[in-house]
């Protein structure tokens, strides 16, 4: 039997609802909501972190960050440490099993030659590096404010740097997907399409703008940027049934963590919080471990396999490792990590759940068991103090976290956090031990 070609779309700081499939009412993505409803929508899927940087790292290794040495947010200037080829990707698990790796658009995971995506699995890489860019020059300008250092270009086919000024982005990493998959049509291929928006700056074309003008400014840049990567998904999947791989092609979707509140999302200066994204029913933004910062948009399409499901079992994005990599013919067990095979569950047996799921982000800590999820303190987002030092909720009944349970389950509260104090620790003793001092000369 031919090998299933994978294709891995991850979009930037996207909330679990700036989806019409995952409940948007005030604007539409058609081609990502045809493939919810003919593959498996995930209701309670999770980012393993909530910032850019090890969330991908998790994604991409299996790992949780920390076990993946990329544990915070990677800086942009060109010596950046981050991931490293001691650290297996599912790219490189797949070129083993005679696969074609690419990845177009953002990777974040470092910057030094060892961290770059052809050192770590990706026999073609076209995008840029660092964690966002202007969408037209191309340039990363965050954090440049302090006078002390200059805006870096950052865009590149390999090892090369190139200008392709005024091309927008979203359609660029889109065209680029196509070429791939024009030029890899007759071998198994493994494509990452990393698109940066709807991460800052807020740029959209005009002819995306127009679609949405009933919206107010903040939603209506959202709705656009995120209606360019579905019309992307849409070229993607169209150009799989030109050239007739469609049926033999696993395709996964998913946000890397929830929408942003920084003001820098403003294009005008406005120190303001910027209400564009949604997080749907649940608390928290990108930087929380509540809900809104983890729980993310995800679709599962594999046409004859995932036949329009909806799975509401919690999982977590280390999960997407080892169940590509048993669907392609590998071996999870030959490597080390911390998710689960999704593979029973893709072909309707029993289906595989984790006992503890579990988050770190600063000072926070997070734990979901079941139906339960205790946050250690927890923040809503990156600015916001800790609400509660302990608080505990019931998903199930509770999805937006709004009524502490702690002094009302004390048994409960008392072993999810000792589970959530153990898992970090073990997290602490083995960044100290394999990867702290890669990161000692980190701006």
């Amino acid at each position: 039997m031919k090998k299933p070609n994978v294709i891995i779309i991850m979009t930037d700081d996207q909330g679990y609802g700036d989806l019409s499939c995952m409940g948007a009412e005030d604007f539409r993505t058609p081609h990502l909501d045809a493939l919810a409803s003919e593959g498996i929508r995930f209701t309670s899927m999770y980012s393993a972190s909530p910032v850019c940087s090890p969330s991908r790292a998790a994604l991409l290794t299996g790992r949780y960050p920390a076990n993946a040495g990329v544990r915070a947010i990677l800086a942009g200037h060109r010596k950046a440490s981050g991931l490293t080829p001691a650290v297996p990707t599912i790219a490189s698990a797949l070129k083993k099993l005679g696969y074609h790796t690419g990845i177009s658009g953002k990777w974040h995971l470092g910057l030094k030659n060892e961290c770059r995506p052809n050192s770590n699995g990706f026999d073609e890489f076209s995008g840029f590096l660092a964690g966002c860019v202007d969408y037209y020059s191309h340039i990363f300008y965050w954090g440049m404010a302090d006078g002390n250092t200059n805006p870096v270009h950052d865009l590149w086919e390999n090892e090369t740097e190139v200008y392709d000024n005024g091309e927008y982005m979203t359609e660029r990493i889109t065209d680029k997907s196509i070429e791939f998959i024009q030029n890899n049509s007759e071998r198994p291929f493994f494509l990452y399409v990393a698109y940066n928006a709807p991460h800052y700056p807020m740029h959209a074309p005009e002819k995306y703008m127009k679609r949405f003008e009933h919206l107010p400014k903040d939603r209506q840049l959202m709705a656009a940027m995120i209606s360019a990567v579905d019309d992307g998904v849409g070229e993607i999947r169209a150009e799989l049934e030109r050239q007739g791989l469609l049926e033999n092609t696993i395709i996964y979707y998913q946000s890397d963590n929830g929408p942003s509140l920084e003001s820098r999302n403003w294009l005008d200066g406005t120190e303001d919080l910027y209400y564009g994204g949604s997080t749907g029913v649940f608390k928290g933004h990108k930087f929380s471990l509540f809900e809104g910062g983890i729980r993310v948009p995800a679709l599962l399409y594999w046409k004859g396999v995932t036949g329009g499901r909806v799975v509401d079992a919690p999982h977590i994005a280390t999960d997407i490792f080892p169940t590509v990599l048993e669907l392609c013919g590998g071996n999870p067990g030959e490597y080390e990590l911390d998710g689960i095979s999704l593979r029973q569950m893709l072909l309707g047996e029993d289906e595989s759940l984790h006992d503890y799921i579990f988050w770190e982000m600063e000072d926070q800590t997070a734990v979901r068991k079941g139906r339960y999820k205790l946050v250690l303190n927890g923040r809503t987002d990156e600015d916001k103090e800790p609400a509660e030092s302990v608080f505990l909720s019931d998903l199930e009944t509770d999805p937006g976290e709004k009524h502490n349970l702690a002094a009302e389950m004390p048994a409960l509260c008392e072993e999810l956090t000792q589970a959530a104090l153990k898992w970090r620790a073990g997290i602490e003793e083995t960044w100290k031990d394999k990867f702290e001092r890669n990161y000692t000369s980190l701006a």
